[in-house]
């Protein structure tokens, strides 16, 4: 929710300084995520002189140039070198003076320095609007009226608007905070808790209404009343539709709106100010001079005010006229029946819609318009006429409109208030705090509660219309607990707790583990959302992928099946700031359709599994002076991979090329012939979708089996052998083809009882060698925990080792 410094002090009655009120909405559960200063004109044509233009010649070495001499009201007259074609003596014109930054429409800010144009000196520059950021017109210099002061500021004289622009987090249920007047409601609360004053909001002005003829009544029917339970609404009439006067377009500009005309942008700005949507209909365009409030058969079609067209369902609520339907209510409107600038005659409405409703309409259609974040979290269906009478007034003022009906107001069923009931001793026992009834009291009153009842135990209040989420007594803990600052809840000596027993803690205790372990190795943990694109994933994919069914946007529309695309996203974020040697890490869950389930039941059909991806991109090291920088490579996450295995009390019992779309010299490793893990090179061209313009290495592990396999495993402890170990190495040439893993399983089948550990330290390629031939330098680790090897008994390993390499894979040894 974006909220304007200078709009909200509107309504409140005492001056608050912007720094105070960004703590004291953040006090009351209004979190404030940002504060910066806006300014209409960028720069705010700090620096910026009214000049007068004394004379004009040609320049002496260019056509096109002309050469000036300026006054700005102080000293001599500066010399400026002028290109527009329509400066001449005796104009009034905005100067930039030497030292001056001016700030464009586009491109980046410029500081004027004394600059030789042509061989001839120039002092400054006379601005065209574009050059300082009033508009996007080069054609010319502005060109000013002729009694402007010479001298004069720019900004004194232009005026440009600035404000302090707050960007509010509001939790879901805090509808009556989605406005100025809300906000101001709020904080009033506050200031009158705090300073022990009764200061209560402006309310917006909605006197002096008055209806100027009946002219143009319409005839109003809601057929679904619990889809509209209030449908108000007033007919206008002599409308002109023109550009808004400057001080609506600056607020609405302020917080981010784009000004469109004055009717539309009345009904903005009556939104952002009471937090109640309103709609406007060109009457004209209204069929058999009837509105009806209804919903439409399945199916039917609807071009919405965007153009597109949309098949609406049962469920929908419609405006309609005498003949077809006229906007989806509470949504969007309709192509052919909204204000134009040949607009005359206008029925402007104000309405209560069912929240669940707008709701499913709104994400049915993919329309997450500000109408509708409103209407589905709840608005105050008392406010509809005193907010149409608001609006009126408004349209009369700007677009010198004409009340041309009564208030159409159809209310068949007033809604009672809300009553909630609750203890003392629950707001003690809930907020830890005691707090005096007349301090509760004046906290409720001045949010619009009604006290019902009071008595020595218990409390019994109305709810103003304006808070739909009150009925608990814990919701009226939390009003008194925000008016009087969350940051003063107090915190107590002593806490009781009951420890919890989790029965299956060693998946957190791996996890905890494993992340301990690649922090240590350098790495960084990310988080990323579980929603993705589907752009990202080919056809066949798709099919066994779940697809949201309201999704968040067109760019998160289904849940990942796989943490490969997101943490990519990641790498090139991370590259396109800078930060060109990545180690990430993330556990995560994946989703699939899958899921065995009975198929009456929908959610049995899907199922989700945790995981845990590795990626590593850019160097291993940064240089330095003792070493160079060493590009990181596929055997570093091999490495990874193995060590996290290890530390889990895996190993995995084979090795294996399994290949994949998006991953060359992609590896599995299993165990019991299970795939816990895989990694391997991402593929260029997937590199390429992403951005990415250097290698990156990725590794999924299965989380879920891995932490079984690991809970199943029985610690055991050794003692640390007395017996020294004796390494042995050995060279083979063997073929180019040959595996790693090849020669690994060779060694294993002779099984040596007393063989540790087998590494492979060098790889040697040349010519010399032989066609497709290479070397490859083996060390053997041997151990007896019973006495010291002799070098007789490992001789005889080693010569049966290398008997079987000779047979097996056809080596040749080295000597």
């Amino acid at each position: 929710m974006t909220i304007s410094y200078k709009w909200l002090s509107e309504y409140l009655p005492v001056t608050v300084e912007p720094e105070r009120l960004s703590r004291i909405l953040t006090s009351i559960g209004l979190e404030v995520e940002s504060m910066t200063n806006y300014e209409e004109v960028k720069g705010g044509l700090q620096g910026l002189l009214i000049g007068e233009v004394l004379s004009t010649e040609k320049h002496p070495n260019a056509d096109k140039l002309t050469l000036t001499k300026v006054s700005v009201g102080n000293g001599e007259p500066l010399q400026i070198v002028c290109g527009a074609p329509n400066v001449a003596t005796g104009q009034k014109v905005v100067v930039a003076t030497v030292g001056t930054t001016i700030y464009p429409s586009t491109g980046d800010p410029l500081t004027m320095r004394v600059a030789k144009i042509r061989s001839v000196e120039s002092h400054g520059m006379i601005c065209a609007e574009d050059e300082i950021g009033m508009g996007n017109s080069h054609d010319g210099i502005m060109v000013l009226p002729a009694d402007v002061k010479v001298g004069m500021a720019a900004d004194e004289y232009f005026q440009p608007y600035d404000d302090i622009i707050y960007e509010i987090g509001l939790t879901p249920n805090r509808m009556d905070a989605m406005s100025h007047w809300g906000v101001a409601r709020d904080v009033c609360a506050y200031l009158s808790h705090h300073d022990k004053k009764d200061i209560k909001p402006k309310l917006p002005n909605a006197n002096g209404f008055k209806v100027d003829n009946t002219s143009l009544t319409l005839d109003v029917q809601v057929e679904n009343e619990k889809a509209c339970p209030r449908y108000s609404g007033v007919s206008i009439a002599n409308v002109t539709i023109a550009a808004s006067p400057k001080w609506l377009q600056q607020k609405l500009k302020a917080i981010g709106l784009r000004p469109i005309n004055n009717i539309v942008d009345i009904t903005n700005f009556i939104q952002h100010e009471t937090g109640q949507p309103l709609h406007a209909f060109d009457i004209n365009k209204i069929g058999g001079n009837k509105i009806i409030v209804k919903n439409l058969a399945e199916g039917t079609s609807f071009i919405t005010l965007d153009e597109k067209k949309r098949t609406l369902s049962a469920e929908d609520l419609m405006i309609c006229d005498a003949n077809e339907g006229m906007c989806i209510a509470g949504v969007f409107g309709g192509q052919h029946s909204g204000v134009t600038d040949t607009t005359k005659n206008i029925f402007l409405e104000s309405a209560f819609f069912d929240a669940v409703i707008t709701r499913k309409t709104s994400f049915r259609h993919g329309l997450r318009t500000d109408a509708a974040s409103r209407f589905e979290k709840g608005t105050d269906i008392s406010a509809t006429v005193n907010v149409l009478k608001r609006a009126a007034n408004l349209i009369k003022e700007i677009a010198s409109g004409e009340i041309a009906s009564e208030i159409v107001d159809i209310y068949p069923t007033v809604k009672p208030k809300t009553e909630v009931a609750i203890k003392w001793h629950f707001i003690k026992k809930l907020s830890g705090k005691n707090y005096h009834p007349d301090a509760v009291m004046d906290i409720l009153n001045s949010l619009g509660f009604e006290k019902l009842k009071e008595g020595i135990d218990e409390l019994r209040v109305a709810v103003p219309y304006h808070k739909p989420d009150i009925s608990l007594p814990a919701d009226l803990v939390e009003e008194i607990v925000r008016i009087d600052g969350l940051d003063n809840i107090e915190i107590p000596n002593s806490i009781t707790i009951t420890p919890s027993v989790e029965e299956q803690y060693e998946k957190e205790i791996f996890r905890e583990k494993a992340a301990n372990y690649l922090v240590g190795q350098g790495f960084n943990e990310m988080m990323t959302n579980s929603i993705t694109n589907a752009a990202y994933f080919s056809e066949e994919e798709l099919s066994s992928m779940v697809t949201m069914m309201n999704s968040l946007s067109a760019e998160l529309n289904i849940l990942r099946n796989s943490l490969f695309e997101t943490s990519l996203e990641v790498v090139a974020h991370n590259l396109n700031h800078k930060n060109n040697s990545l180690r990430l890490f993330e556990f995560g869950k994946a989703y699939n359709t899958s899921g065995s389930g009975k198929p009456a039941s929908p959610a049995g059909r899907y199922a989700e599994a945790e995981k845990l991806c590795l990626v590593i991109t850019g160097n291993k090291n940064e240089d330095s002076w003792k070493e160079k920088a060493v590009a990181a490579d596929f055997y570093n996450l091999k490495g990874a991979v193995n060590t996290v295995l290890t530390l889990l009390g895996l190993t995995a019992d084979a090795i294996e090329t399994f290949e994949v779309p998006k991953l060359d010299n992609h590896i599995v490793f299993k165990l019991n012939n299970t795939i816990i893990a895989g990694a391997g090179t991402v593929k260029k061209n997937i590199l390429d979708k992403f951005g990415i313009k250097q290698p990156a290495y990725f590794a999924e592990l299965n989380w879920e089996v891995i932490s079984e396999l690991a809970a199943a495993q029985k610690n055991k402890v050794k003692e640390i052998p007395k017996y020294p170990a004796v390494q042995r190495d050995l060279a083979m040439i063997v073929s180019n083809d040959l595996t790693w893993d090849e020669v690994q399983k060779t060694v294993e089948k002779v099984k040596l009882n007393k063989l540790q550990d087998i590494k492979l330290f060098d790889i040697f390629e040349s010519e010399k060698l032989g066609t497709n031939k290479k070397s490859l330098a083996v060390n053997f680790t041997f151990q007896d925990e019973e006495k010291t090897l002799t070098d007789k008994e490992i001789d005889g390993w080693m010569n049966k080792i290398m008997s079987s390499l000779e047979k097996e894979l056809q080596a040749e040894i080295r000597k």
